[in-house]
């Protein structure tokens, strides 16, 4: 029984600066094309990062669902540092739960949260209405359910991890554990098991070991560890005032835009420390909102206010002229940026506080959940050509 996922989340300050948006308008109203200045940060077109979590949520899974929830955005942060030939991957994470007696048996007790998605809120919305409840635990079945049913990447460079998680023998189920760790191998997709306790089931191991990918044992109901610092005030600030540049259109605009708020909210319950680690991930190329932001959206496709009908826009943009919406966008980037750069400035010294922090302890290894996925998708990372870069 357990539950497994990852990260922090670290945020920061806002500053309006000058950064350019330029706009362009072809026979005025009619046709207007938003040309923004070129990023730094571009994603890569030859690879992608793709983590699908498969989490044991039978009953006494609690700690490991609340180590998960702690440690979603500290790996998103992670993630992020890797590049593949000095760009930037997309980033996919699925999440599956497995051993839970309100699935059906039919089903094999699994059930998919999510399919690989780059909506990093999604994620963390699924993660945290999880609950637990009693039931049989499949592994092999729940494997090969992830490889049979996700979209997974085929080109060369592209990294594909299964991370599962739980407390219960490995050999349990329909499915052969073995045949579908293999047949993961088979298209390339590397199996990383994460023990619940230091009972030693040899199966867990071998699966790992068929599966090329890393065993780890986790005391999943360890408290993690958080670090409040002199710079966290700000950041809660700054995020919210980095929220406000985010422009919601078509019919889930709205919607989304309230849930990105929840999120935060969900963030800051575990910790301030949680809570600056999501901050931080949303001032990163893999924090894209485009499916419902208009300003991640003009950067996709600068016609994109060319195509939208007024019932598209919010309230405040719905009457305005088309040159109008353009330098709104155009504005809303342009402090977006400048908050951006503040919090990755507090991040740094943020991170430099805990480091100091974490030396004067005597015991500062916490819980290793997050330490474990982390360390995990960095060594393969370097075996597939990525490099990690510090996380600026």
């Amino acid at each position: 029984m357990k539950h497994f996922i990852l990260l922090t989340v670290i945020s920061m300050t806002l500053i309006f600066s000058t950064m350019a948006c330029n706009v362009k308008a072809k026979n005025h109203s009619d046709a207007i094309t938003i040309q923004t200045e070129k990023t730094d940060e571009e994603f890569s077109k030859e690879a992608k990062i793709q983590l699908a979590i498969l989490l044991d949520t039978s009953s006494s899974m609690d700690g490991l669902i609340n180590q998960a929830k702690a440690r979603l955005w500290n790996i998103v942060n992670t993630l992020t540092t890797l590049k593949y030939k000095g760009k930037t991957p997309e980033i996919e994470i699925a999440l599956y739960e497995y051993g839970n007696s309100g699935i059906p048996q039919s089903k094999n007790f699994i059930r998919q949260v999510t399919p690989l998605t780059s909506d990093l809120d999604l994620i963390s919305e699924k993660l945290f209405a999880l609950t637990t409840n009693g039931g049989s635990e499949y592994c092999g079945a729940v494997i090969s359910e992830a490889v049979q049913s996700l979209e997974w990447g085929r080109r060369e460079a592209d990294m594909k991890l299964i991370y599962i998680a739980g407390n219960e023998p490995f050999t349990q189920g329909p499915v052969n554990y073995k045949k579908a760790v293999a047949k993961a191998l088979d298209n390339e997709v590397y199996v990383n098991t994460i023990l619940c306790g230091d009972w030693g089931d040899k199966a867990w191991q071998d699966a790992a070991v068929i599966g090329k990918g890393k065993y780890f044992t986790i005391d999943h109901n360890a408290a993690v560890r958080h670090y409040d610092t002199p710079y966290d005030d700000q950041i809660s600030e700054c995020n919210k005032q980095l929220n406000a540049t985010y422009v919601g259109y078509g019919h889930v605009g709205t919607a989304k835009k309230q849930s990105q708020a929840v999120q935060d909210e969900n963030a800051m319950q575990v910790s301030s420390s949680n809570y600056a680690e999501r901050a931080v991930s949303k001032t990163k190329k893999a924090y894209n909102n485009s499916s419902w932001d208009l300003v991640d959206k003009v950067k996709e496709d600068k016609e994109v206010i060319n195509k939208l009908q007024q019932t598209d826009l919010p309230k405040e943009l719905q009457g305005k002229s088309k040159e109008e919406i353009v330098a709104f966008v155009a504005e809303k980037d342009k402090q977006r940026k400048a908050i951006q750069e503040e919090i990755s400035a507090l991040a740094i010294k943020r991170q430099a506080y805990i480091d100091e922090q974490m030396k004067k302890d005597a015991d500062n290894k916490g819980d290793d959940l997050g330490e474990a996925i982390n360390l995990s998708v960095c060594e393969l990372a370097v075996k597939k050509g990525y490099v990690a870069e510090n996380n600026k």
